[in-house]
């Protein structure tokens, strides 16, 4: 079994940096990722652009350096590779955890899809982004329907219905439109989520108010088959013909793990409790990083405002080792 000071869960900008952390505290550490590096920037949509700039998105003090001051998906996949060679961080991809259980009152051991590990503490910076949230209706598990969207042009001249009124589900409308689709978008609120970007607000709602893209708010989706959706409305209940629908309804944090784990999930947010100051939970040894920390408020935490997690998290630790 192999022994760690830490181990670190997630390979995403925040676990970077605090593998970072951990290497430039002289501890022996490990990171853990199921997917890719950087799993969750690499499932995003392939031309999105953040909201942030470069100088804010950098992490271990390497810039980030982008033609736009607003870089793209590519330009950060890119990036954050170069600074795992940079620092030549120790991360183990395609490998799931799968437990995680606290042996001793100084020491946790952590199954993962391929060996065991025995560590003094766990990092876990997980994010959101695998977890999506479900519908729950008939028909959700169609081929037909995704709940990651990636490129438009697998779209192009079908009809697509793509529900979700933030960020995701705005791109993915504008930009299968713009391939050619026919686009239903469905809004379970009355208008536009708050935290669209600034310079794409005016695109989507002059395309609605156009209608070149036809919208219907405060309606869900009820069903789905093979060529049709079924959508309700305040007034009505309608059934369209549909080749593809886009689920943009949101993610969350692996709650499993963490309840599994005895930490406590507060306020309807289920947000888990932490020190902010340690970021370590009531489990000693046991701490957090980034988005998860949010937990289904996911517009509370972001790569810039929550890189400080891992200058946190080992000061913590070294005072402790």
């Amino acid at each position: 079994m192999e022994e760690y000071d830490v181990l670190i869960i997630g390979a995403g900008p925040i676990g970077m940096a605090c593998g970072i952390e951990a290497k430039k505290a002289g501890l022996k550490y490990v990171i853990i990722e199921k997917g890719a590096l950087v799993n969750s920037l690499y499932n995003y949509p392939v031309f999105m652009t953040f909201f942030s700039t470069s100088q804010k998105l950098e992490i271990g003090e390497v810039p980030f350096v982008s033609i736009s001051p607003k870089p793209n998906r590519n330009e950060a996949v890119e990036y954050y590779r170069r600074v795992a060679e940079k620092f030549d961080l120790q991360i183990n991809l395609f490998e799931k955890v799968e437990e995680v259980n606290k042996v001793s009152a100084a020491a946790f051991e952590v199954r993962t899809s391929k060996r065991t590990y025995k560590t003094k503490n766990v990092i876990i910076s997980t994010g959101f982004y695998d977890v999506p949230l479900l519908m729950d209706i008939p028909g959700e598990n169609l081929p037909k329907v995704a709940h990651y969207y990636k490129d438009p042009h697998l779209y192009a001249f079908q009809n697509v219905v793509v529900i979700g009124a933030n960020n995701s589900a705005i791109d993915a409308a504008l930009e299968t439109y713009r391939k050619g689709a026919k686009v239903t978008l469905v809004i379970r609120n009355a208008e536009i989520g708050s935290y669209v970007k600034y310079w794409v607000r005016p695109d989507i709602e002059n395309r609605i108010k156009e209608g070149e893209i036809k919208a219907y708010f405060n309606a869900e989706v009820t069903a789905i088959a093979e060529d049709t959706v079924t959508i309700k409305t305040q007034q009505e209940t309608l059934t369209l013909e549909n080749d593809f629908v886009i689920a943009m309804t949101g993610y969350k944090p692996d709650f499993a793990m963490l309840r599994k784990l005895g930490v406590q999930l507060e306020g309807e947010s289920s947000a888990p409790a932490y020190n902010p100051e340690t970021m370590e939970t009531s489990l000693p040894g046991l701490y957090l990083a980034g988005v998860v920390c949010g937990g289904m408020d996911t517009h509370k935490w972001f790569i810039e405002n929550s890189r400080v997690h891992a200058e946190q998290i080992f000061k913590h630790i070294t005072l402790q080792h």
